[in-house]
């Protein structure tokens, strides 16, 4: 039989099982010397039905609600019918026959062989004239309700066992996945704050001395003493408030990694899906290249815009737009979903959400001196647009203030 079903109960149950079904066996063969009644043959039978029993015990084949376990209890009940009509004492060994038809057959067919076997062991009191009373047909027939119910209150507490098993495997596996989602949240939130610091405090206190440099290298003769000094001081600081960029440059989103801010762009609309939803991204105007807060500040703001979009636009399309300008560069984010009365909340969003998350756009947007617009109206989409100066470029050596 299955020695794997069952792990926590199984040992137990089936040796006292196997330690039921032979002393019953062991009991009828007691009385029948005891009786001189057909002893040979009852022992004889009984010893046939032992080895049957312990045959189908050990063989791997026997596995519940397979045809091999449903082969051995045919063979096994044949021979306690045997045993039946040379012993009544045989009928007792119906009850371990109640647990075995249970474990083995199909629900659907284990029921009707319980009935079967227990109206057999009442039929062994009328075939060898034992006096029928109540206890007859109770006992049999109270036996198979106790089995029935012991064995199937039993699987349902198996199942269940199983279920909230499995439910506390997923939750500690959604509860990984969770402390994982939130330790790279972190550490990408620590990253960018920490290339925010060092772009406002050391990059710009650098580019600082760098110009200053410049100008006193302006100011002093050629010839001067100073001259190579001061040369070498303003290289040295430009040297370093390149590390510094290249330094802010590598603690930048993983998106504007490997590529340019157009190219994030563009995997960002690609892979953005929705029920029904289609986002296209263009650039306008001549690209130019972003210092690292810039390109951060767009490509969140267009992250967080579409993410509203999938979530509370109803949109069956969007468009980003990147656009560069003279002194600015914008990024538009226009849908035409069901849209919301500005300064009221999203129509249908939840208030407590903050409203599509633009306070953290417009926080955005101010601390690099930019402006964020929002434009909708209940039922005709939503347009957002950052907009945000462009930086003047460091003048070259000899080139004359303006």
């Amino acid at each position: 039989m299955d020695s794997r079903a069952h792990p926590p109960v199984a040992a137990a149950l089936r040796l006292c099982l196997h330690a039921l079904l032979v002393g019953l066996l062991a009991l009828a063969a007691v009385r029948a010397i005891g009786d001189g009644t057909q002893a040979a043959a009852v022992v004889a039978v009984g010893g046939l039905m032992a080895a049957v029993y312990a045959a189908g015990a050990l063989a791997p084949a026997v596995q519940p609600r397979t045809r091999a376990g449903a082969l051995w209890l045919a063979a096994l009940g044949a021979v306690w019918l045997a045993l039946l009509v040379l012993s009544p004492e045989a009928l007792w060994v119906a009850f371990p026959l109640y647990f075995l038809q249970l474990h083995l057959l199909p629900t659907r067919w284990a029921l009707p062989a319980v009935a079967v076997t227990a109206a057999a062991a009442i039929a062994c009191f009328v075939l060898h004239g034992e006096p029928v009373t109540p206890g007859t047909f109770i006992g049999p027939l109270l036996g198979a309700a106790v089995a029935v119910a012991t064995v199937l209150g039993y699987e349902a507490l198996f199942r269940e066992s199983e279920r909230r098993r499995e439910l506390i495997e997923e939750l500690m596996s959604t509860r990984a996945e969770l402390a994982e989602a939130e330790r790279t949240a972190g550490t990408l939130a620590e990253r960018e704050r920490l290339a925010r610091e060092i772009h406002d405090t050391l990059a710009q206190g650098l580019s600082s001395i760098q110009l200053l440099l410049r100008a006193a290298e302006r100011t002093l003769p050629a010839d001067a003493p100073a001259t190579p000094h001061v040369r070498r001081a303003r290289e040295a600081a430009q040297d370093n408030l390149a590390e510094a960029r290249r330094f802010v440059r590598a603690l930048s989103p993983p998106d504007l990694e490997n590529g340019s801010l157009a190219a994030a762009l563009e995997r960002l609309s690609s892979r953005t899906t929705g029920p029904g939803l289609t986002v296209q991204f263009a650039v306008s105007g001549t690209p130019v290249e972003l210092p690292t807060p810039y390109e951060v500040a767009l490509l969140r703001t267009a992250q967080s815009a579409l993410a509203n979009t999938v979530q509370h636009a109803g949109a069956g399309r969007a468009e980003i737009t990147l656009s560069f300008m003279d002194t600015s560069v914008s990024l538009d984010v226009v849908d035409d979903g069901r849209g919301f009365t500005p300064g009221l909340g999203p129509v249908v969003a939840d208030q407590d959400t903050g409203g599509f998350g633009l306070p953290a756009m417009r926080a955005r947007a101010r601390s690099l001196g930019g402006t964020l617009s929002v434009e909708s109206a209940p039922g005709q989409g939503t347009a957002v647009a950052l907009t945000l100066p462009l930086p003047i470029p460091d003048r070259r050596p000899g080139q004359d203030a303006a």
